[in-house]
């Protein structure tokens, strides 16, 4: 007769968890710091990083190459570009690498989750709807926020370090931390908001990136139109429909300066002073938020 095999057995139980136990508000910030992440592809494959990367890098080009240029030359860069013009139509780029960071990245941080339906799993926990989008507006909101405020902070740094006299840089110029804040801030959630509600309509990256670009690009156009076709109240309003314009006012607005621009320039002859385009802006930030709350609360899964 043959032996039995013989075995052990364990008594492993089970232990109580002792730790602290994440609630509601940890876990919207948990996605949101997932959300900041994801906009700049960290923790993915460098593949995802380069386009947002290389986006940001675009945006503090001008801050870059203007710098470099009065380290070698010996020029004043305040003179050159000033912080008020950052982000104005008179410049090129910047303008440009914010509205693809925010086609790109705004279907990634809503269009993801819809794909792979991941959201069931979110709204079964402490997160509620509201938080999500809540979250995910924030974390999009900052990464705009990157792209605005550090090419001026590092223009304003720079031209403080080239100068003579560090002190006194500081102590002429420094009025303009708040204004460079202030309209970095405006800027990042306002875009956001355009850029948010627009991804969060279709699942398909394809199409929410179109549905972004689609009203920087044809919206400049109407307003054009309606400028140099109206010459009335109708006409004037037709400004605001330019997001880029609507940039442009609140920004000179918050540094109290003065636009260089011709008379033909649409916005001189709508002829509306900067805290109108503040207004505007606010308001559709505040629209855009809502509308992208109720979404999340309707929608269904």
């Amino acid at each position: 007769m043959t032996e039995r095999a013989a075995g052990n057995i364990y008594d492993l139980g089970y232990r109580r968890y002792e730790g602290r136990r994440l609630g509601r508000w940890d876990a919207a910030l948990s996605l949101y710091v997932h959300g900041l992440r994801a906009a700049f592809g960290l923790g993915r494959r460098t593949r995802s990083k380069i386009f947002p990367i290389g986006l940001a890098l675009l945006a503090g080009l001008p801050a870059l190459a203007y710098l470099m240029g009065a380290a070698f030359f010996e020029i004043n860069v305040s003179d050159v570009i000033k912080a008020e013009d950052y982000f104005s139509t008179n410049i090129f780029f910047p303008q440009v690498a914010l509205m693809l960071f925010v086609a790109a990245v705004g279907p990634e941080l809503l269009g993801r989750d819809q794909r792979h339906s991941i959201l069931s799993l979110y709204f079964s926990r402490s997160l509620s709807r509201l938080d999500y989008a809540a979250s995910r507006y924030a974390a999009m909101a900052t990464a705009i926020l990157a792209l605005t405020l550090i090419p001026q902070a590092t223009l304003f740094l720079g031209n403080a370090l080239v100068v003579d006299n560090f002190g006194g840089y500081f102590r002429d110029e420094w009025k303009q931390i708040g204004p460079i804040i202030g309209s970095s801030l405006l800027i990042s959630v306002f875009f956001a908001a355009i850029g948010m509600v627009i991804s969060a309509q279709s699942a398909r990256r394809t199409f929410a990136t179109i549905g972004v670009i689609a009203p920087f690009i044809f919206l400049p156009v109407l307003s054009g139109v309606l400028i140099s076709s109206l010459d009335n109240l109708a006409g004037r309003l037709g400004v605001f429909l330019n997001p880029f314009f609507v940039i442009d006012g609140f920004t000179y607005w918050f540094f109290n300066a003065t636009p260089d621009l011709s008379e033909e320039h649409p916005m001189m002859r709508a002829a509306f002073s900067g805290g109108w385009y503040f207004l505007f802006a606010i308001v559709i930030t505040l629209v855009g938020i809502v509308l992208l709350l109720r979404h999340y609360r309707r929608k269904s899964l």
